[in-house]
């Protein structure tokens, strides 16, 4: 049997990553929370990287944390690793969708709800589980949580540990799109060329403006700078498909 891990994969503009523990529906042990930041670091240092997704090996997304670890340090090292993870994931300058087949539960959750976009395959369950394991879920996953679907719902979720479906995922806003199993895999990389081809500097830009407290004024001025405007505009008035180049080094 294949030792658990996470696996990288980079293709044209779009590196995927894959949580890869099949003999526990993808959980994340100790070794693969330690290995994400690096992962990620490697991705957003590399210039060629523009989008960046995240999903599980096989039928499944990721089954939360593996429960050994937890009960092997009484949740919290494996806690503090999975929120630096998280906090690594949000923090990803690039854009990020997670792919979701399957269970997408407690740390996988945790993980999904640290993407940009989570894109869906019919069937999936979503929950937050902590509950039932009498965790307390960390501050900023929570927040995290509730940015996303509302303090109602993050409530429900939390309170409750109950698995939701992709249709009510959808209407309370953790869920972007749902397709159908064989579908999902190309939409996602169709979604993933599209953002690829527009502005980095744009979508820096949009995060960064969306996750610190800053005014964003030298962004319009990098704009101009770069030239990332300039040709923006230039193929708009020829009708042609623009050719960004802004990276961010």
């Amino acid at each position: 049997m294949e030792p658990a891990a996470l696996h990288l994969d980079v293709t044209g503009a779009t590196a995927t990553v894959r949580i890869d523990h099949p003999a526990k529906r993808n959980a994340m042990t100790t070794e693969m929370w330690q290995a994400l930041p690096d992962l990620l670091k490697q991705c957003a240092a590399d210039p060629a990287v523009r989008v960046l997704v995240l999903t599980g090996e096989g039928g499944t997304f990721c089954a939360g944390a593996d429960i050994s670890t937890l009960a092997a340090d009484h949740g919290a090292g494996p806690q503090g690793l999975a929120v630096a993870a998280e906090e690594a994931l949000a923090a990803f300058p690039k854009p990020t969708i997670a792919a979701v087949r399957g269970h997408c539960v407690g740390g996988g959750c945790q993980l999904a709800a640290a993407c940009d976009l989570r894109f869906a395959a019919e069937g999936a369950k979503f929950g937050v589980t902590p509950a039932r394991l009498g965790i307390a879920y960390p501050a900023v996953s929570t927040r995290r949580l509730a940015s996303l679907v509302g303090p109602a719902a993050a409530k429900y979720l939390l309170f409750s540990a109950e698995l939701i479906d992709t249709e009510r995922a959808l209407r309370v806003g953790l869920v972007d799109e749902v397709w159908p199993e064989e579908e999902l895999g190309p939409r996602v990389t169709e979604f993933a060329e599209v953002l690829a081809g527009r502005s980095l500097l744009t979508q820096v830009a949009a995060k960064t403006a969306l996750t610190t407290d800053g005014d964003g004024a030298e962004w319009p001025l990098e704009a101009r700078r770069s030239g990332e405007t300039a040709e923006g505009v230039a193929a708009f008035l020829e009708r042609r498909t623009p050719q960004f180049g802004w990276t961010g080094a």
